[in-house]
């Protein structure tokens, strides 16, 4: 496919979902070969259950689900961005919501696509992004015990976390306990007994 006709593929999909769900978007454009939508937060699980269920948008996947920190840059700190598929049609989509400083909060998808679980966690972990209604939204690559959000840009990087007592006692490494038998050498070379000669 090539790039004029994944752009065409692209504004065609932007058109659709201006026609179809235009009382639910702040702005539709293409970027990057991607058809890029931006909702408001309220309301935004009906947004994604037309996504799903609608015959002609079809999205079945949802890819990603990250945050981007716009610290003094924009009046909203927060972007959630949902990357969709739909397998039938072949579309792609990019889903962008604005989210608060003082209450970084958005709905979570797991009822409607079940990849949503960890992706959410991770993005909560990283970013301190709630999602209302997720079953177990606890950290999943920092420890229980990690103060604050690593991806957030005002991080102190240099900072201490607190120390965490060991969950397992440590085990001795009992590999130096083992013996084993020397190595057997294979395909020895016979050598060649002193003062034998070669016959000419």
């Amino acid at each position: 496919m090539t790039q004029e006709s994944i752009e065409e593929k692209a504004k065609k999909l932007s058109e659709l979902i201006s026609t179809k769900l235009k009382s639910q978007i702040v702005s539709v454009e293409c970027s990057l070969g991607h058809a890029v939508v931006r909702i408001p937060r309220e309301n935004m699980l009906d947004f994604f259950k037309i996504l799903k269920l609608d015959t002609e948008l079809g999205f079945n996947i949802l890819l990603s689900v990250t945050a981007v920190d716009w610290l003094d840059k924009r009046e909203n700190r927060f972007e959630v961005v949902y990357h969709l598929l739909s397998l039938q049609h072949l579309h792609r989509l990019r889903v962008k919501i604005d989210v608060p400083e003082n209450n970084p909060e958005v709905d979570s998808l797991i009822d409607l696509w079940k990849s949503a679980n960890f992706m959410e966690r991770e993005c909560w972990d990283m970013y301190g992004i709630k999602f209302k209604g997720h079953p177990n939204l606890k950290r999943i690559l920092m420890y229980d015990e990690f103060k604050g959000h690593p991806l957030r840009k005002d991080y102190p990087v240099q900072g201490k976390q607190p120390r965490v007592p060991l969950r397992h006692p440590e085990v001795r490494n009992t590999a130096v306990d083992m013996h084993r038998p020397p190595l057997v050498k294979i395909n020895k070379r016979k050598e060649k007994s002193v003062g034998q000669g070669v016959r000419s």
